[in-house]
């Protein structure tokens, strides 16, 4: 039988960075290398997108 199962990873990452797109583009660079590195998250597991949004602690938590 064949089914579909829809999954979600979340977390927060808390990072030093000069600014918010820095901190942005240094997590999504170790994602993307964490993604190429293990292909069946892509090929097997149907990964399709990496999405994440910056903000100050206290700001939106």
């Amino acid at each position: 039988m064949k089914v579909k199962v829809h999954w979600v990873i979340d977390g927060i990452a808390e990072i030093e960075a000069e600014s918010i797109e820095k901190a942005e583009e240094i997590i999504n660079k170790k994602l993307s290398d964490f993604v190429s590195s293990n292909p069946d998250i892509e090929k097997k597991m149907g990964a399709k997108a990496i999405q994440g949004k910056g903000y100050l602690p206290g700001s939106e938590e």
